[in-house]
């Protein structure tokens, strides 16, 4: 039997998209996201506890991530752990752990101002769940307001 990775987050983006490109057509955009769990302590406190995670975006959506993610916005994305492994310098060895997403999508508010809810969907009329080829070229974000898919889990 095979496992499942999968990795559902909503969060917040701590700063612009990173991104490189390797050749014209294949580039990588990094960001960090904030997720935040609000709940009450056994002693009824408000607690918050934040986790930022690396997440990687590769071909069309590091492209639309270049052009319309920023600091600040609210973004649903769907993807797995991946988890990198090298040696540095000292002969340590050193590990580094990222979400490689699959699929994103830009909720809530501009961080500008105004009101936005767009979908980037790279999978260029195949199921959702498939993953994203990275030759293919992403369908642009759907900026009337209405999304995609219905069935976020929020």
């Amino acid at each position: 039997m095979s496992g499942v990775n999968k990795v559902i987050l909503v969060g917040n983006l701590g700063a612009d998209p990173e991104v490189k490109y390797f050749d014209q057509d294949n580039a990588v955009a990094r960001v960090n996201l904030a997720t935040t769990e609000r709940y009450k302590d056994k002693n009824g406190q408000r607690q918050e506890q934040t986790e930022w995670h690396n997440v990687e975006l590769w071909g069309g959506l590091a492209k639309i991530a270049e052009t319309y993610l920023k600091k600040g916005m609210t973004i649903y994305v769907e993807g797995k752990i991946k988890t990198d492994q090298w040696t540095d310098n000292n002969g340590n060895q050193r590990y580094t752990t990222k979400i490689r997403a699959l699929n994103m999508t830009m909720l809530g508010g501009n961080p500008r101002g105004g009101e936005s809810n767009q979908a980037a969907n790279p999978s260029n009329n195949q199921s959702q769940a498939a993953p994203m080829s990275q030759a293919n070229e992403p369908e642009m974000p759907n900026f009337s307001g209405e999304s995609e898919s219905d069935d976020l889990p929020f």
